[in-house]
């Protein structure tokens, strides 16, 4: 090899690292202006962001070169996807139905926005899978994955991907414990409250973003993560609409 040519290639090298770090500092920065306007602007605003934000990351990173499979949206994983998704709804629903049948646990699910039977109905099968569920697995277990495999591999995947996503959720986590009947109960009212509940939500939702990577990583399609995130949401409003009609019964 030629003195020039030795010269040459730690700076090819270099390129792609680069690029890597800036692709990861435009997807936090999309997701980070995504948060802010879905929560604290218009109405209109927080139904649409997040799923255009998510259309537009992907679209975005294919432009950039990620291949579908670094997305987890590579068909070649569709069937081990579906085996996983499979086990990881029966397995919420197992836990669900444990949760709603305990006294002490019971009280944790009467969330006012699922107070009916047809809001929660709704919620659960259009509202919470396009809204929240699809977009929200794209953005993370789909693009930011992607990128922070590139840069950190498993380990940044795992610790930074998981502790954005508990980060995403401290907006929608303001009225928590306000909202909750069970959670009022346990942690009273007053600011001190509400910051409990925010705290508690981000250590949540990074733990559950945790377990959705590694669903993510061990099946290889963004279909696992998708059926456990939903069912947790989906099912939790099922769940709560069901516990508010006993308890008014």
């Amino acid at each position: 090899m030629t003195v020039e040519a030795e010269r040459i290639v730690p700076l090819v090298r270099r390129i792609p690292q680069f690029h890597a770090w800036v692709d990861v500092s435009v997807v936090v920065a999309v997701l980070v202006a995504t948060n802010l306007v879905a929560h604290f602007t218009t109405v209109w605003a927080s139904i649409a962001t997040v799923p255009i934000a998510a259309g537009v990351l992907v679209a975005i990173m294919r432009q950039r070169g990620m291949h579908w499979n670094e997305l987890g949206l590579s068909p070649r994983q569709w069937k081990r996807g579906t085996l996983y998704s499979v086990g990881a709804i029966g397995l919420v629903l197992a836990v669900v139905a444990i949760g709603i049948a305990l006294p002490f646990t019971r009280q944790f699910f009467l969330s006012e926005r699922y107070a009916t039977v047809s809001g929660a109905l709704v919620a659960s099968m259009i509202i919470i899978p396009l809204q929240t569920v699809i977009p929200e697995e794209l953005a993370f277990r789909g693009v930011l994955h992607g990128t922070l495999e590139r840069v950190w591999g498993a380990r940044g995947v795992f610790a930074v991907g998981s502790l954005l996503f508990g980060l995403w959720h401290i907006a929608s986590s303001f009225g928590l414990t306000a909202g909750n009947a069970g959670l009022s109960a346990f942690l009273g009212a007053g600011i001190w409250a509400q910051l409990a509940g925010i705290a508690g939500a981000v250590i949540a939702t990074a733990a559950a973003g945790f377990v959705f990577t590694w669903l993510r990583r061990r099946s290889g399609s963004i279909l696992a993560p998708i059926a456990l995130h939903w069912s947790l949401n989906g099912a939790g409003a099922l769940a709560a609409a069901l516990v508010w009609h006993v308890s008014v019964s």
